[in-house]
C-alpha cells in the first residue's frame, strides 16, 4: 500500500513545481514509510511513498515505461493487484518485457497493451494515477469497491489528486472551505458518492475512471453492480461461496512481508482467519498470526446493549483454539482513548471530523499501531455484513416501508444522529431529512432489478445495494485512515468483486434460508469453525463501556463552552451546550450516550487544525 499525489497544468510549467509535488508527496509519509519519489514532466508531475510489500527491491515507484528513449507513461500506484502473476504472464506472450517483480509494472504494462480496457482485467484494491505521455492525459482510476481512496480537485488547467485530502491542499492554489452542502454531508450519515466536503473537492467513485486531458474533465464508470438471474440451487450457490472465499483469501496471503489476520471472534472476521489458516498449513507456512482489540475490565463489567448483546472475548479464544493461531489481545481504556496525541493522530489521518463511530476511531488506531509492530499486511473481515445481510436492519420489517436509508430508521438511527447540540436556524437552513429523502431517492433510482422483480426481493436487493454503495463507504474509508496512519496495509477478502457480484444475485430467500443473518456465509464455512461462533449473533466491532471515557468527552466541551473563539461556536447552539453539560454522565456509557458530545468536538478539532472557512 502507498501514499499517491499529482498534478496536471496544461497551461504551467510543473518542471519549476519540483517543491510543490514534493511538499504533496510528504504528506503521505504515514501511507508510504519505505521509499519516496517524485517525476516532473513540462505538464505534470506525480508523486509517491511506499509501503513496500510486494518486490521489495525492485518495485519503485513514480514508474516510468519507455521506448527508443521516448518516454511512454509514468504511474504512481497504491493497492495491491491479486491476479498480478497471471496478467503478468499474459503480458509476456503478447511481447511485453519486465524489468521487475511488482504488480505495479503488470498495471503499467497491461495499460501499454490494452489501453483504459485494462482496468477490467484488475482484481484487487488498487488507486492510481497514469500520465500518458503520448496523447498529454491523466487516468485516475479507483477499484470497483472503493477499498483505496483517491481524491482530485478539478482547476482551470487541469486537477490535482491524491490519496488524502491532506494531499491536495498542500498545494496552495487549493482553498479550505466548506459549505452548505459539505455541511450536510458532515451532519448525516448519507456518505453521498464522489462528495470530499471541501468545497471544489472531489472523491473518484468506486469503479470509475476519470480523464483529464486539455479538453477538459471526463468521468467514465467500468463497473457496476447489474442484476442477473440466479438459477444454481442453494448446495452449488454455498459450495461456490465457499471456492470463492477459498480462492480470494489465497490470493490475499501473497505477500513478501509478515502477514496476520484482524479478529473480533464475530462469524466474518472468523471465516476469514480460519480459511487464512487452512491455506497457510497447506503451504507449510505456519500458524496464521490474529489481533484482537478489547477494553480493560470488559471483561467482569460487559452490559448488553442494542447493538452487542455479548463480549468478543471469549468467542475470539474458542477460535484461536480452534485454528491453533499465533494470537496476540491488545487491551485499551479510556485514558488511552482520550489521549489527546490519538485524537490528533486520528484526525491528522482522516482530514475529515471523525464524527461517526466515536470511540471506535481511536480504538481502531491503537489496534492497528500495535498490529504494526509485528505485522505489515492485515487481513479483515470488513463488508461481509453489507454483502450478506448481517446488519439488524436488514431483518426489521421497519425498513421494508421506510423511504430513508437503512441504517437511519428508529432502531440503528440514533447512534448517527449527532445533531443535538447545533443550532436550530442552521439545522433548519440545512433542512437534513429533505437532503436525506432526495439522497436517499438518487441512490434507490441506480439499483439495478431484474425484469419483473417485485416484493420482498426487490426490496431487499434495493436494502443489499444502498448498504454496499453508501454504508460499507465509511468502514472502508475508516478502515484505510487507521491502517495506513501507522503503515499497515488491510485487505478485505469479502470485497472481492467475483463474490460481491455473485452473492448479490443471490435470492434473497436463500440468503436466510435457516432464518438468521448472514446464512450462505454460515453455510460455506461451518466445517471450519467452532460451534460457538457459528451459532453467535452479530455483533460490531467493539466500543468501550466505561464512563470515565464519557466523562472525558464532558470535560472537553465544557473547556469548548468557556472558549469564545472555538471555531465551531457559531454552529451550536450554546444553550443547549449548557444544558448538556449539566447533565449526569451516563453510568454505563455506549456510542448512543455519548455521540451529541463526539460530533460537535471533532468538528471543532477539523476547523481549528485544518483552518477551514464554513461558508454561507
Amino acid at each position: 500500500m502507498c501514499g499517491i499525489v499529482g498534478w496536471v497544468d496544461f497551461e504551467r510549467d510543473l518542471g519549476l513545481e519540483a517543491d510543490v509535488i514534493r511538499a504533496m508527496t510528504d504528506t503521505m509519509a504515514c501511507r508510504g514509510p519505505d521509499d519516496e519519489g517524485t517525476w516532473t514532466g513540462r505538464h505534470a508531475a506525480v508523486g509517491h511513498r511506499r509501503l513496500s510489500v510486494i518486490d521489495l527491491e525492485g518495485g519503485r515507484q513514480p514508474m516510468s515505461a519507455e521506448e527508443d528513449g521516448r518516454l511512454l507513461a509514468v504511474l504512481t500506484f497504491s493497492g495491491e493487484i491479486y491476479n498480478y502473476r497471471e496478467l503478468r504472464a499474459e503480458l509476456i506472450s503478447r511481447g511485453q518485457t519486465f524489468r521487475t517483480r511488482s504488480d505495479t509494472e503488470v498495471v503499467l504494462r497491461a495499460y501499454l497493451e490494452w489501453g483504459e480496457s485494462f482496468v477490467d482485467r484488475l482484481n484487487g484494491m488498487f488507486a492510481f494515477g497514469l500520465w500518458d505521455a503520448r496523447r498529454e492525459q491523466l487516468l485516475l482510476v479507483r477499484d470497483r469497491m472503493g477499498v483505496k481512496p483517491l481524491y482530485y480537485y478539478p482547476t482551470p488547467h487541469g486537477v490535482l489528486f491524491g490519496s488524502e485530502p491532506k494531499a491536495i491542499l498542500a498545494n496552495r492554489e487549493v482553498p479550505r472551505r466548506i459549505g452548505l452542502d459539505g455541511l450536510r454531508e458532515l451532519l448525516d450519515m448519507t456518505k453521498t458518492p464522489e462528495h470530499a466536503l471541501f468545497t471544489g473537492m472531489k472523491e473518484v467513485r468506486p469503479g470509475h475512471l476519470v480523464t483529464v486531458r486539455r479538453e477538459g474533465l471526463a468521468k467514465r464508470r467500468y463497473w457496476a453492480l447489474e442484476a442477473r438471474e440466479h438459477t444454481d440451487s442453494l448446495d452449488v450457490t454455498v459450495r461456490t461461496v465457499r471456492e470463492l472465499l477459498e480462492d480470494t483469501v489465497s490470493r490475499q496471503l501473497i505477500s513478501d512481508v509478515p502477514l496476520c489476520s484482524l479478529l473480533s471472534g464475530g462469524l466474518d472476521s472468523s471465516a476469514v482467519t480460519a480459511l487464512a489458516a487452512k491455506a497457510l498449513a497447506g503451504r507449510g507456512a505456519g500458524p496464521v498470526r490474529s489481533f484482537s482489540v478489547d477494553f480493560v475490565g470488559a471483561a467482569d463489567n460487559f452490559v448488553p446493549d442494542p447493538l452487542r448483546a455479548t463480549p468478543d472475548a471469549p468467542f475470539v479464544r474458542d477460535l484461536v483454539r480452534h485454528v491453533a493461531a499465533d494470537h496476540h489481545e491488545i487491551l485499551l481504556d479510556s485514558d488511552d482513548l482520550s489521549d489527546p496525541m490519538v485524537r490528533a493522530a486520528v484526525l491528522g489521518a482522516t482530514d475529515l471530523p471523525p464524527v461517526w463511530y466515536g470511540d471506535l476511531w481511536p480504538s481502531l488506531y491503537l489496534l492497528f499501531q500495535a498490529v504494526r509492530a509485528h505485522s505489515t499486511v492485515a487481513l479483515s473481515g470488513e463488508s461481509a455484513d453489507e454483502l450478506f445481510g448481517g446488519y439488524s436492519w436488514f431483518h426489521d420489517p421497519e425498513v421494508l416501508t421506510a423511504e430513508t436509508f437503512p441504517w437511519l430508521t428508529s432502531t440503528p438511527g440514533p447512534f448517527y444522529d449527532g445533531t443535538p447540540l447545533f443550532d436550530d436556524g442552521l439545522l433548519r437552513t440545512l433542512d437534513l431529512p429533505g437532503t436525506r429523502r432526495a439522497r436517499y431517492h438518487e441512490a434507490i433510482a441506480e439499483v439495478p432489478v431484474l425484469p419483473g422483480e417485485t416484493g420482498l426481493e426487490k426490496r431487499m436487493r434495493e436494502i443489499g445495494y444502498l448498504n454496499l454503495t453508501r454504508f460499507l463507504n465509511t468502514l472502508l474509508d475508516r478502515k484505510d485512515r487507521m491502517s495506513m496512519a501507522v503503515g499497515l496495509e488491510v485487505r478485505v477478502p469479502f470485497c472481492d468483486h467475483r463474490l460481491v457480484e455473485y452473492v448479490f444475485n443471490t435470492p434473497w430467500a436463500m440468503k436466510t434460508f435457516d432464518g438468521r443473518e448472514k446464512s450462505l456465509l454460515r453455510a460455506a464455512t461451518r466445517d471450519l469453525l467452532p460451534t460457538s461462533i457459528v451459532e453467535r449473533v452479530k455483533a460490531p466491532y467493539p466500543s468501550t463501556q466505561d464512563s470515565g471515557y464519557e466523562k472525558n468527552l464532558h470535560a472537553r466541551l465544557a473547556e469548548l463552552a468557556a472558549n469564545p473563539d472555538a471555531p465551531v461556536r457559531p454552529l451550536l447552539d450554546m444553550a443547549k451546550v449548557r444544558r448538556r453539560l449539566e447533565s449526569p454522565v451516563s453510568e454505563n456509557s455506549t456510542q448512543i450516550t455519548r455521540i451529541d458530545l463526539e460530533v460537535p468536538l471533532w468538528v471543532n478539532a477539523w476547523l481549528d487544525r485544518y483552518e477551514v472557512t464554513v461558508e454561507d
